[in-house]
Parts: C-alpha cells; structure tokens; sequence
C-alpha cells in the first residue's frame, strides 16, 4: 500500500508542477492573459459561478472556506494521531511532505484559474483611456478642493441604512447604465452576498471581497452606510475581473458615481476624498489643513464615525492581516502592495483635470 502511494502522490506532483508553471508563464503575457483568459475563460467561468451561487440566499463562498478549514483541521489531527503509532509514524512522515505540496499547488492552481489570472491583465486604465500623467503638488490640491466641492454638495442627501438588495439593484443599475457607453461595465448574473462571518472580518479590517471559489461579490454588512455603496460597487469590480485593487476602486469609482441614486455618488465621492486628502496631507500639510477646513460637518462626523469604528473592532490583528495582504497582493504583480490603492489618485486628476 505504501509503495503504491508514494508513485501516485509523485504523478500527482508532476502533473500539477507542470500545469502551475505553464499558468505561471503565460501571466508574463498581459496580452495573453487579456485575451485568452480575461476575455475568454473567465468570462465563463465566472457567470456560471454566479448565477449558480445566486440561486442561494447565503454566501457559499463563505462555506466553501469553512468547510477547507475543517478539512485541514482534520488532515491534522490526523496526521499527530499517526505520528503516536510505531507502524504508521514513518508511512505519515513520508507522505505528509507531498500531500502538503500537491494540496498547496492544488489551491494556487485553483486560485489562478479561476480568478487570479486577472492580476495580469493589460492595465484598465488604459483600456478604458485614462491617462498616467502626472500631477503637481498644486494639481494635487486643485484635486482636493474639487472633490470637496463636490461632496460638500452631495452631504445634503440623507443617506439611507441600505439593505443588501438594495445594494445589489443600485449597483447592478450603476454598471448597466455605463455599459451603455461602455461594454467593458457588462455585468449579467449579478450576486453579491453578506459575509457570513461578518464579526471576525471586521476584526480583521476588511470591508469586503471577492471569493473565487463561488465568484460572489462579499460586502461587510457591518461598515458604516456611507462606505456601503461604494465597496459594493468595487467588489463588484473584482467580479468582472479587475483584479488589482487599484484598479478595482478605480471601476468602483466611476460606476458608483454614475448611479441614479445620490448616495452612491456621496459614497464614491467620500471614499476617494479620503485617499486624496491622504496624498495631500503627505506632500503639503499646511495645504492639508486648509482643505481640511473647508469640508462640512456632516462630512468630518463621518470622517469620525469611520474611526470609530475601525477603532473599536480593529486591534493588532488588522495590522497582522494588513502585512499578510500586502505580500500577498506583491505576489501577484502588485509590487506596491496595500500602497497601490493610493493609485486612484492618480486617475483621478486625469479623469477631472479639465475640471479642476
């Protein structure tokens, strides 16, 4: 039984070696990658995940994960159980190295083919027009002012505590409405679900994702509803396999600002507000606190009530998390990490300087 064992785990081995280079080497190729996979393979996959996952009222992606971790628990205990047996320590030992490689080549394996590929597509900016010019400290502050601008007259609007259906509809109609410019915004069988676990991911210090396992857009029901809108137009992003975050709040941005409805366009205008009073704080402080000044209450108490919030469930771990999600994002051609959502606000002084 052991000698049959060990030739099948090195088949096993071997083959999925050779698949995960040869997926390696193609995402050298963004223009590959776009057509073959983005355009191609994905868009497949990823509408038959969906408009199976939405068949159901929970997140299956959530599930999907849970049960993965019962399962490794299990192969755990497994695996100690045996090492306390005289006649099964050296067969446990032996295969316990190849099993762990073969289940890890399995999951990167799954992870590439069934979203992760996208990473390495041609740059959305680009596709879509936008200019990589860059901006002066000045220009940065012309920026920020013009976003002030524009939320201190969207702050006006009452926003609503927004239920997940409403989240879904109000988005999905975002995307619909600039497809009509745009086919790039295509969006058919939509699903975005609650996250399951909505406590832990809090604790964690993320607002939402995208689970490739089941192609659902997760939005952390618990953020505050000003944030709501815009998240769920950037998970959505992820959807249609934008991949970078940067480029996932850049799609978030300008869906959620295109919406009918005047708390999505406060959302995105608040959440990219965020990201250039950042930048700008950074390059002109004394800049920072004179547009600083000018932002109206209603907007600063939201600025407040954001901390809060992250303040009262974030502790060491979202800083754990946050290490773990910049290497991760680096590993798959992000080489800025986290640091790259501040990349919007480049795009962004290219999308409105005529405006500015």
């Amino acid at each position: 039984m052991v000698n049959g064992s060990i030739p099948k785990l090195l088949r096993q081995f071997i083959l999925l070696s050779v698949t995960s280079l040869l997926v390696y080497m193609i995402s050298y190729s963004d223009l590959a990658v776009e057509l073959l996979y983005s355009r191609g393979i994905y868009q497949l996959t990823s509408i038959t995940q969906r408009f199976l996952t939405n068949l159901l009222p929970f997140s299956t992606g959530d599930l999907f994960y849970a049960l993965l971790v019962i399962y490794l628990v299990r192969r755990l205990l497994s695996f100690c159980r045996h090492l306390k047996g005289k006649d099964t320590r050296k067969t446990a030992i032996r295969t316990a190295l190849p099993n762990t490689v073969n289940l890890l080549l399995g999951l990167y394996l799954a992870f590439k083919i069934l979203w992760g590929l996208n990473y390495a597509r041609l740059p959305i900016a680009a596709q879509l027009g936008i200019s990589n010019e860059k901006y002066s400290t000045a220009e940065l502050v012309r920026l920020g002012s013009f976003f002030i601008k524009k939320v201190n007259h969207l702050q006006k609007v009452n926003m609503p505590a927004y239920e997940l259906r409403q989240l879904r509809e109000t988005a999905t109609a975002a995307y619909h409405r600039l497809q009509k410019k745009n086919a790039f915004f295509s969006y058919p069988a939509p699903s975005v679900k609650p996250v399951l676990f909505s406590w832990i991911v809090t604790k964690m210090g993320i607002e939402g994702y995208y689970n490739p396992l089941s192609g659902e857009a997760n939005v952390n029901m618990r953020l505050p509803r000003t944030e709501l809108p815009f998240v769920t137009c950037h998970e959505i992003a992820h959807q249609l396999g934008i991949g970078r975050e940067d480029e996932a709040n850049l799609i978030g941005y300008l869906t959620a600002s295109s919406s009918n409805d005047p708390g999505f366009r406060y959302s995105a205008a608040y959440a990219v507000l965020k990201n250039i009073l950042f930048e700008i704080r950074i390059k002109s402080p004394e800049d920072y606190e004179k547009l600083y000044a000018e932002v109206n209450p209603r907007t600063i108490a939201d600025f407040s009530a954001d901390r809060d919030f992250w303040r009262r469930y974030n502790g060491q771990m979202s800083a754990y998390t946050g290490f773990a999600f910049d290497r991760f994002l680096k590993f798959n051609n992000q080489q800025k990490g986290t640091g790259s959502y501040q990349d919007i606000v480049l795009w962004l002084y290219n999308i409105h300087k005529k405006d500015l």
